[in-house]
């Protein structure tokens, strides 16, 4: 019997979800994000508190993000712009769906590296044709795994981290957003 070590807790995972299905309250999470404009189109937003688990919570450290847009944009090139940002959520997402499942069914990673691209019309966003829309048109991740698997086995650790990825189902599927003025 060898023994698996990608760095996922999987007995700590499995017990929490065991503990969420008898109690589905304590499973309502509110992920907060605060931005603060800059200047132009440069903005820094701030990460640290949430709720979950029936209370407030907070990361160990609050993490700063810059968003900008760059110089071909006749911006400053502060940060990344703001649709990138999806990009990072969706590698990292599915990344950490991929060690975990890896874990969970005894295969060793050595290494996991994801490529993404999002295919983007900016017409849309600067209103120069109103039939092209303002987001991606596609995204495409590719992953190159190294691990002691086989290729059928790698692409079913890809199928299940695509399958559980929030990141995934909120980039694929309809969620309700709304937008206030306080």
């Amino acid at each position: 019997m060898t023994t698996v070590e990608n760095g996922v807790n999987v007995q700590a995972l499995l017990e929490a979800r065991t503990a969420l299905q008898g109690a589905p309250e304590a499973a309502q999470f509110t992920w907060r994000a605060s931005s603060k404009w800059q200047n132009g189109v440069h903005s820094q937003t701030r990460i640290q508190k949430y709720y979950g688990l029936g209370q407030e919570q907070s990361h160990k450290t609050e993490s700063v993000f810059e968003a900008d847009h760059p110089e071909v944009f006749a911006a400053e090139d502060n940060g990344i712009t703001p649709i990138e940002y999806l990009l990072v959520g969706l590698a990292a997402c599915l990344t950490a769906g991929v060690a975990s499942v890896a874990q969970n069914r005894g295969i060793q990673l050595r290494s996991v590296e994801a490529s993404v691209e999002g295919q983007h019309d900016i017409r849309g966003i600067l209103g120069a044709d109103s039939d092209v829309r303002n987001g991606f048109n596609d995204v495409k991740v590719t992953f190159n795994i190294d691990a002691d698997a086989t290729k059928q086995e790698i692409e079913a650790l890809v199928a299940q981290s695509q399958k559980r990825s929030a990141v995934f189902d909120a980039l694929t599927n309809p969620t309700n957003v709304s937008v206030e003025v306080a």
